[in-house]
């Protein structure tokens, strides 16, 4: 089983217009809410890949029984501590090829919420073969928390694929237990490192970087393109296929999900880097997110070029 983790999920609300008219009254037909949070889309796709799939976080009121619903009619394992603040909405209004974003911010999780939480993730990883992280912390978590994930997950040799950013993956990997896969895009990794990174080579010089040296896997989306990829000490270029991209919000969390469910079945590096990214294309390639086209897969793969570097 593969748990994923989803610290400050929400409901994600839709609205699609013909116009928005600001400081007047738009009336939506066309509404859509499903449960949101960058592990969620990961576990959604886990689940159409065949896995068994448990998520886990923090919910509360309403709208996390909304979440707790949807996670139950898909058949994944509901593993979220409940909390007294209520969880958050994120509303996309998407009108005349545009598309705005009204999010909130989220609960705030109590130490008590906070120390339950780690406690009963010490009994999961027990439980599962890897543990997914993405996305940022709910106010009230420390910014070490997720050193504190690594460090429970590490006591079971239970492997760790981190998807966050900024100052929060620099502080995770400043700690002891290190993730067993990191995916920054590519401007993801440059503003972790301060510095520019316009082509191959100064991405590849930057996977050499000592920061990155106990992480097996560091997967470095470039969009389009495809990826540069670090396993150990050998690098890699994907390049992906051209397609008509229907909605690609949600493809980082499906690449994730790709190589979670590719390291369970003990994939070689080139089939788990073609597995892997085939997820972020075909997810794209739909228009809910967190969507793929499973009968799309073998095709989707045969269609990424992978390459070794010297």
């Amino acid at each position: 089983m593969i748990l994923t983790i989803t610290l400050n999920p929400s409901v994600d609300i839709s609205y699609k217009l013909d116009h928005f008219s600001i400081d007047n009254v738009n009336r939506v037909r066309d509404v859509s809410k499903t449960a949101g949070g960058k592990g969620l889309n990961v576990t959604r796709v886990l689940k159409q890949l065949g896995e068994e799939a448990a998520a886990t976080g923090f919910l509360g009121g309403s709208l996390g029984d909304f979440i707790r619903s949807e996670l139950s009619d898909l058949g994944i394992h509901d593993y979220f501590i409940g909390i007294k603040e209520e969880t958050r909405n994120c509303i996309a209004v998407i009108h005349e090829g545009k598309q705005t974003e009204i999010l909130e911010a989220g609960p705030t999780v109590t130490e008590n919420e906070a120390v339950e939480f780690l406690d009963r993730l010490a009994e999961y990883v027990k439980k599962v073969d890897l543990v997914t992280i993405s996305g940022s912390l709910p106010k009230g978590l420390a910014d070490n928390f997720y050193n504190k994930i690594m460090e429970i997950a590490g006591s079971k040799n239970t492997p760790v694929l981190l998807d966050t950013k900024g100052e929060l993956l620099g502080k995770t990997l400043e700690g002891k237990v290190k993730p067993f896969l990191i995916k920054p895009n590519q401007d993801e990794l440059a503003d972790l490192l301060g510095e520019q990174l316009n082509d191959q080579k100064r991405i590849i010089d930057a996977l050499r970087l000592p920061i990155f040296a106990d992480v097996n896997w560091v997967v470095v989306t470039t969009g389009a393109k495809g990826a540069m990829i670090k396993q150990g000490s050998h690098f890699y270029r994907a390049m992906a296929p051209e397609i008509n991209a229907v909605n690609p919000v949600g493809s980082g969390d499906s690449v994730i999900a790709g190589f979670a469910a590719g390291l369970k079945r003990g994939l070689t590096d080139e089939e788990l880097i073609r597995f892997g990214l085939a997820m972020g294309v075909l997810n794209a390639m739909e228009e809910k997110t967190g969507h793929i086209n499973t009968a799309k897969i073998d095709w989707c793969m045969k269609q990424i070029e992978v390459e070794e570097l010297s």
